[in-house]
């Protein structure tokens, strides 16, 4: 585990796991989101790379990806745009969130070496199966990046297996379908915790559908952090047009850093 992951996951303090999408509304705005983000609290950035067919992504975060493409990003241009946050102090780990068919196409070999000199820290593919991870998680291991495991509700035994292998930190899908904001967790997901926790070797975080405040402080009782996507892509869309403009940028920005102190305060 590179050093960067391992600082940001040695803490006693709850995890927050921001995600993003690159290039939601352009480039330059995924910079400052990135930026802001640390600001508010952040422990670790979850960088996702749009792409068209986005199997565990709701419609939040669908949309999120037309406005990314629309505007020209790309797997390439993503993974350059982590050394500009670095360049402007960015010092938290980033994860890259894609899809294995733009990584399949790009080539497995060639985006880990580009990740490792670009200042990455970690991969994170949700259509990949644990039992077919075996190869990328080698090359990851070969360019110092940690492979973050998704485990969901399943049996006892392949939760452990999963759990044993994982690196970095544990994604626990707090309930199995896509993502997006739930007023209501599942109830069987505190057993599902308990279960991976016990079996855990590093820290576990939940995800998929925690939006809000009083959600963020019953995971952390639970877990050891969180990770929230929809409901912040959800306010970085509602601002979409003042991101666009370095004008109104700022105050955009300094509303969604409020949004996430809000989350994660209590």
């Amino acid at each position: 585990m590179n050093k960067r992951m391992e600082a940001a996951t040695k803490t006693d303090k709850p995890l927050f796991i921001p995600f993003i999408t690159a290039g939601d509304p352009t480039a330059d705005a995924t910079v400052e989101l990135a930026l802001t983000l640390e600001e508010a609290g952040a422990s670790i950035l979850e960088l996702g790379i749009p792409y068209s067919d986005p199997l565990a992504d709701g419609p939040t975060i669908q949309e999120a990806s037309k406005r990314a493409l629309s505007a020209g990003m790309t797997l390439e241009k993503a993974l350059h745009l982590v050394p500009k946050m670095r360049e402007r102090g960015l010092s938290i780990p980033v994860i890259i969130f894609t899809y294995f068919n733009p990584l399949l196409q790009y080539g497995e070999e060639r985006l880990t070496a580009q990740a490792a000199e670009l200042g990455i820290d970690g991969l994170l593919v949700p259509d990949l199966p644990y039992e077919e991870s075996e190869d990328l998680g080698d090359l990851c291991k070969k360019h110092d990046l940690a492979l973050i495991s998704l485990v969901a509700p399943t049996s006892k035994q392949r939760m452990e297996k999963i759990a044993e292998r994982a690196e970095g930190f544990l994604y626990c899908v707090s309930s199995l379908g896509v993502t997006g904001v739930r007023s209501e967790l599942d109830p069987r997901v505190y057993d599902f915790l308990k279960t991976v926790r016990e079996a855990s070797h590093i820290p576990t975080a939940v995800g998929f559908g925690i939006s809000s405040a009083e959600q963020v402080k019953l995971m952390n009782e639970h877990a050891d952090g969180v990770v929230v996507g929809s409901a912040l892509v959800s306010e970085i869309g509602k601002r979409a047009d003042e991101l666009r403009d370095e004008e109104t940028c700022p105050n955009a920005l300094n509303e969604i850093k409020m949004f996430v102190t809000s989350l994660i305060s209590s």
